[in-house]
C-alpha cells in the first residue's frame, strides 16, 4: 500500500526514466531528472535539521518546481507555493499566519524573495540541486514519516480578506489521485495541459495525476489563455489528451467560436470544475468533440480538491444544469438542512457536507476558523466524526443526482423571499450572447446587482429576456455592462472587487 506521495515519483521514474514527465514552452523535465533533483534538494534540506516545517516555494511557474515541491517531501516537510506574482501585502498575510523555515527561490526571484521573505532561510534551487543524493539519509527519513504527514498548503481566500492556509497530508492525497485517475481513465498514455497556478487546488488532477500514471503534463503559458488560436495550436503541437481547466477558460474557447479556426485532434478527456460551467459553453465543446469524456468535478481544497464527479452520459439544453454527480470512492457526501436533518428527497436544498480519507486537517495556525467548518457530524452521537461543512447548497433532481446551487452566503432574502444568486447567475449565462454574468446583494439598499459582459445585450434588452426566465422577484434591480468583469489569479469571476468598486463604493 502506498503510504507516501513519493513512492508515486520513484515508480514513474522507474519505469519511464527518460520520458518527458513536465514541460514547457522552453523546457522538459525526464521522469529520471526529476527524482534525481528532488533527492538532491531533500539531502540539502535535510542537512538544516528541520522536520515537519512549512517551506515556501518562491519560483517562477516552471517544471522545475516539481523538483522544489518533492524535494521538500523528502526531508519530511511540507511546501507551501507562493505565486511570484502575488500582491506583497497577500504574501505578508500568508508570512505572518505560517511563520516559514525557508524559502525556495530561482535566481529570476531571489532578490524579491530576500526583500519579501526578511529574516527567513532563502535558498537558490539552482544550488540545492548540486547537492549529491544521499539515499540512506533519504531512507532513515522515510522509514520515520506517516502518511499523516503534511504534504502541503495552500492559501484560500478567506471571507475576511485573510488567506486560510489548508492543510492536507500524503494519505488524502493518495486517496484522491488514484480513484481519480481510476474512474476517469487517466493513463501513461495521456498529455495534460495545464492551466491553474500550482498554489490553486486546480492543479493537482494535472500535477498529480501525471506523477502517479506515468502521463506527461504541459503548462501552458497564461497569456495563451487570452489568445485564442495559441492556446489551440499549443494542444495540437503537443498531442494534448487530457485537460483539466475552469470553465472561465474554456468559454473563451466556445465564445469566439475558435473551433472553427483549428479543432487539437488529439483531444479525449475534458474535465471542467472549480465553478459553474454555462451549459451553452458545454455544449459547444460536445459538439466539436462527440467522441471525448466529458467529466464535471466538483470539490473545495479542504477536502484534498474533489469529492464528486459527473461523466456527462446525456444531452442537456443550454437552460438546464449538469450535474456535479455522486461522491468518490471512500467519501460520503451528503446534504443537511438548516436543523441538520438529512436530505434525502429531491428539489430540498441544503449544505453539502462531506466526511471521510479526503478531509483536510484544517486551517494552518487558525484553530477557530477550523472548528467552524470541520465539525462532529450531527448525526453521529455514539463516536467522535469529523465532517467539513462546504458552506455550498445543493439539491438532488429526480434522477438522484447532485445539482449544485449556490454558496450559503449569497442566499439572500428580498421582498420576502429566498433567493440563490447562483440561480440567477445560472439563468443569464445561458443566454446567447451572454460571455459571462456575476450577481451580488447590497444588503443596505436590498437591490440585486448584476454584473455581465455582452455585445449583444443592453440592459434593456437583457431585463426583456430575462422576464421570461426569471421570477419577478428575482429580477436584478441595477445592471451594469462591463468589458470584461475582474478575474482572480484562479481565473474565477473577482466578486471581492466588484463589491469594492460597484457596492461599497455607494451604488
Amino acid at each position: 500500500m502506498v503510504t507516501n506521495i513519493l513512492e508515486y515519483l520513484e515508480l514513474s521514474a522507474g519505469r519511464f526514466p527518460e520520458k518527458t514527465a513536465y514541460f514547457d514552452e522552453e523546457s522538459e523535465y525526464t521522469y529520471g531528472a526529476v527524482l534525481k533533483d528532488a533527492k538532491a534538494v531533500g539531502t540539502a534540506l535535510a542537512a538544516l535539521d528541520q522536520t515537519g516545517v512549512p517551506v515556501v516555494i518562491y519560483m517562477e511557474k516552471t517544471p522545475l518546481n516539481m523538483a522544489a515541491f518533492w524535494g521538500v517531501l523528502y526531508s519530511r516537510n511540507f511546501y507551501v507555493p507562493v505565486d511570484t506574482k502575488m500582491p506583497g501585502y497577500r504574501i505578508s498575510l500568508i508570512q505572518e499566519n505560517l511563520d516559514p523555515y525557508a524559502v525556495i527561490t530561482d535566481e529570476t526571484n531571489a532578490e524579491a524573495a530576500r526583500e519579501k521573505f526578511q529574516g527567513r532561510n532563502i535558498l537558490l534551487f539552482s544550488d540545492l540541486i548540486l547537492t549529491i543524493p544521499d539515499d540512506r539519509l533519504l531512507q532513515d527519513i522515510r522509514n520515520s514519516a506517516l502518511d499523516t504527514d503534511p504534504i502541503y498548503v495552500l492559501y484560500t481566500s478567506g471571507s475576511t480578506g485573510v488567506p486560510k492556509g489548508v492543510v492536507v497530508c500524503h494519505r488524502s492525497l493518495i486517496d484522491y489521485v488514484e480513484h481519480f485517475c481510476r474512474e476517469v481513465g487517466i493513463t501513461d498514455q495521456d498529455v495534460i495541459a495545464n492551466q491553474a497556478p500550482f498554489y490553486f487546488d486546480a492543479s493537482l488532477i494535472d500535477i498529480y495525476c501525471t506523477l502517479y500514471s506515468g502521463a506527461t503534463m504541459g503548462i501552458v503559458p497564461a497569456d495563451y489563455f487570452t489568445i485564442p488560436i495559441k492556446l489551440l495550436q499549443f494542444m495540437q503541437d503537443h498531442h494534448i489528451t487530457t485537460i483539466r481547466w475552469v470553465p472561465s477558460a474554456m468559454k473563451m474557447i466556445s465564445t469566439l467560436r475558435g473551433f472553427k479556426t483549428l479543432r487539437p485532434d488529439a483531444l479525449r478527456k475534458v474535465i471542467f470544475g472549480a465553478e459553474a460551467m454555462p451549459t451553452k459553453c458545454y455544449n459547444y465543446w460536445r459538439d466539436n468533440y462527440p467522441e471525448a469524456v466529458f467529466v464535471q468535478i466538483y470539490g473545495p481544497t479542504e477536502i484534498t480538491g474533489v469529492c464528486t464527479y459527473y461523466i456527462v452520459d446525456r444531452e442537456f439544453t443550454n437552460d438546464e444544469t449538469i450535474p456535479i454527480g455522486r461522491a468518490f470512492g471512500n467519501t460520503e457526501v451528503f446534504l443537511l438542512d438548516e436543523q441538520d436533518r438529512l436530505i434525502r428527497e429531491a428539489n430540498t436544498i441544503g449544505e453539502i457536507c462531506v466526511k471521510g480519507t479526503c478531509l483536510a486537517h484544517g486551517y494552518y495556525n487558525a484553530s477557530e476558523k477550523t472548528s467552524e467548518v470541520f465539525t462532529q457530524n450531527p448525526l453521529q452521537h455514539h463516536y467522535p466524526e469529523r465532517i467539513y461543512r462546504t458552506g455550498d447548497l445543493a439539491q438532488y433532481n429526480n434522477l438522484g443526482e447532485l445539482i449544485f446551487s449556490s454558496r450559503k452566503d449569497s442566499q439572500i432574502k428580498h421582498m420576502g423571499h429566498r433567493i440563490e444568486l447562483g440561480e440567477i447567475e445560472a439563468v443569464v449565462n445561458s443566454l446567447p450572447g451572454i460571455r459571462t454574468a456575476c450577481c451580488l446583494f447590497h444588503k443596505e439598499k436590498e437591490k440585486i446587482v448584476l454584473f455581465y459582459e455582452s455585445d449583444e445585450y443592453d440592459d434593456v434588452t437583457l431585463i426583456e429576456a430575462l422576464q421570461e426566465k426569471l421570477l419577478r422577484y428575482m429580477m436584478p434591480n441595477v445592471m451594469h455592462r462591463l468589458e470584461s468583469l475582474p478575474q482572480t489569479q484562479n481565473g474565477k469571476v473577482d466578486r471581492m472587487k466588484l463589491k469594492r468598486q460597484y457596492l461599497e463604493g455607494g451604488e
